[in-house]
């Protein structure tokens, strides 16, 4: 499709060429020697001085060259930039239109040689060409540019044209890199995929057991977790044309350029069919008509009425695959997942431990790896990370490792890089001693609120050196991934968050504002307790809005709300009786071990930071004591 633009270029440029070829034919240039134009009665008194060496005779015109360049003829000679007369060596002057019986004498006289041309003929045909000649190149290009503009739909029909293309990438079998094998993980989802792939190789073998392959394949997890670089594998795997595009391109300032460009790529994909068809980030045009502050999108909703009407309307496609990808299915309309449409939904998660190793043994593929590096080790440190997490972690262990002018990535740059991505950069900042002493009271309540409790995940990591926005950090790693959560385990979760502000009270004597975000996270989790969980004692097995993000909006306040104000007091009296029962779990737990926290504290005071290894072996010889009252706190029946 390029190279009809460039032929009409070509085709311009020769036409140009041409015409000016024959301009330079007709009209050649005249001669580089200055030429000065006489009086016919100087010419003659010229040829009495002795001054003319010859002349040419054509027609009514006589030209000639003077024996020797003469400066000056008369007083208005014309003169150079200098200022000084030119000289002339050639000279031109017209006969008279009656005979000189004296001319002829004259020049045989003084031996000027004669030469006599034919007079210049033009055929009236060539004249005539070269005054139309400018008027043709004019008319012609008009002619040029109307006719490609009645092709394209009127004057703006090329702009218009342009804009209800589609768009999409087209990627053939060569074009993609990217195969199963990249991809670490995710058995089910290839499955599923891989029956896709097959039934496009093979139709028949599909067809002569009377089933019939879903229309429509819709990618669903989080972000990152490799819905896209999926559809690549797809499309390194199957041997059909496969065409990629982005929901956001559908939709343009114009309107109808959406609806236009999804029959574009509808019809393109049917031409080459059998094909696939890959939409990424559909929630972009495929959300819940009429949804949303100040009603629907027009545009937007007639993009998605096209491609409801192509995914399943009155013409078949069933050799057009259309895979999409969203992190948000809670907000696609409920027209594009009915059976027919994107009937079959493959869920991209979070990869647990075991698919993290094998996600690293990807990315590392490339990065010399030192002989102390267990994959195993950085992927059971990076719990909920995701693909692209990982691989940003990878990437910034090499960095690390470069910047250190090593040859080998080390567990340390790992390490390092794990850190800067759960607990963010490093800070140089400066803190007074004051201050640092209350962080390391603060961190130390946290570290020894979780060593105490039951139900709590092992400490990783303590540090009083700030990072991202915190002045000081507990890190926490789960041994394995987690997907039930109790409530006993959950109430020491939110003693934990309070250990620090207990450890401020218990030490100071009154509170800081470090715990800010300790807050924050406590109100979160308590209300989804007590509002989706059902894990109050009033409530019970009920379950509200309140806590949840609005799907459209993100806004607590467009948010319906379905229950009376006295429910809303009393999901609030419970939030506050769980927020206390923690806070009063994590006073008696640092009450009954003083002793440790202050050593604790003076520790991480010292280094600053402790990783695993030695608060293991700073707990080894200590004895911690959980009072009976937190105990039964955590283990309340609800």
């Amino acid at each position: 499709m390029m190279k009809d633009p460039w032929h009409r270029v070509l085709l311009l440029t020769f036409l140009v060429l041409v015409i000016n070829g024959l301009f330079v034919y007709m009209f050649p240039p005249a001669t580089r020697e200055p030429v000065i134009e006489i009086p016919y009665s100087r010419f003659k008194d010229e040829v009495r001085l002795d001054h003319v060496a010859a002349v040419t005779i054509q027609g009514e015109v006589l030209t000639g060259r003077f024996t020797e360049q003469l400066a000056t003829f008369y007083e208005e000679a014309p003169t150079d930039k200098s200022g000084e007369p030119r000289a002339y060596q050639q000279f031109r002057t017209n006969l008279p239109p009656i005979d000189d019986p004296e001319l002829m004498p004259l020049l045989e006289r003084y031996q000027v040689v004669v030469n006599v041309d034919p007079p210049e003929e033009r055929s009236d045909l060539i004249t005539l060409l070269a005054n139309l000649l400018p008027w043709i190149m004019i008319f012609g290009i008009w002619w040029f540019i109307y006719q490609r503009a009645r092709q394209q739909g009127g004057l703006g029909g090329g702009l218009m044209n342009r804009f209800s293309k589609s768009g999409a990438s087209l990627f053939l079998r060569q074009d993609s890199s990217k195969t199963f094998q990249d991809v670490a993980g995710l058995e089910e989802a290839k499955q599923e995929l891989q029956e896709v792939i097959e039934y496009l190789r093979e139709p028949q073998k599909f067809y002569k057991l009377g089933g019939k392959m879903p229309r429509g394949v819709l990618l669903v997890g989080p972000p990152g977790t490799g819905k896209t670089l999926m559809a690549r594998a797809v499309a390194g795997e199957a041997d059909v044309p496969f065409y990629s595009i982005s929901a956001s391109q559908f939709v343009e300032m114009f309107v109808g350029v959406g609806a236009s460009r999804v029959r574009d790529l509808f019809s393109n994909a049917k031409q080459n069919a059998p094909s696939i068809i890959f939409i990424d980030e559909l929630d972009a045009v495929g959300r819940a008509r009429g949804a949303g502050l100040g009603g629907g999108n027009d545009e937007r909703e007639q993009t998605l009425n096209q491609m409801l009407s192509e995914l399943d309307g009155f013409e078949p496609h069933d050799e057009v695959i259309v895979m999409a990808a969203t992190n948000r299915p809670d907000v696609l309309d409920s027209a594009l997942l009915r059976p027919g449409r994107f009937d079959r939904q493959v869920v991209i998660d979070r990869p647990d431990w075991r698919d993290r190793v094998k996600i690293l043994e990807v990315h590392t593929r490339d990065v010399p790896l030192a002989d102390d590096v267990d994959l195993a080790i950085i992927a059971k440190g990076t719990p909920g990370m995701v693909g692209a997490d990982l691989q940003g972690l990878v990437n910034e262990a090499a960095l690390i490792a470069a910047r250190e002018n090593a040859e080998q990535v080390c567990l340390y740059h790992l390490e390092q890089a794990k850190d800067r991505q759960l607990m963010g950069m490093e800070r140089k900042l400066y803190l007074t001693e004051q201050e640092k002493r209350i962080t390391a009271i603060h961190e130390s309540g946290h570290a020894l609120v979780a060593r105490c409790l039951p139900n709590t995940d092992p400490i990783h990591k303590v540090t009083i050196i700030p990072r991202g926005q915190a002045l000081g950090m507990t890190q926490q790693l789960p041994e394995d991934d987690c997907y039930h959560y109790q409530r006993s385990g959950l109430l020491a979760r939110l003693a934990v968050a309070l250990g620090g502000r207990a450890a401020e009270k218990l030490i100071f004597g009154e509170y800081s504002t470090g715990a800010q975000n300790d807050l924050k996270q406590d109100m979160a989790l308590a209300e989804k307790m007590v509002c989706q969980w059902g894990m109050s004692e009033k409530i019970g097995p009920l379950s509200f809005e309140r806590g949840e993000e609005h799907p459209f909006l993100g806004l607590k306040l467009a948010t319906e709300k379905t229950f009376s104000e006295k429910t809303a007091w009393i999901i609030d009296q419970e939030i506050e009786k769980l927020v206390h029962t923690a806070q009063e779990c994590a006073e008696l737990v640092l009450t009954e071990n003083r002793d440790v926290l202050e050593a604790l504290a003076e520790y991480l005071f010292e280094e600053e930071t402790l990783d695993e290894e030695r608060l293991k072996e700073f707990f080894q010889d200590r004895t911690l004591q959980l009072p009976d009252k937190a105990r039964a706190a955590l283990y309340a029946s609800a």
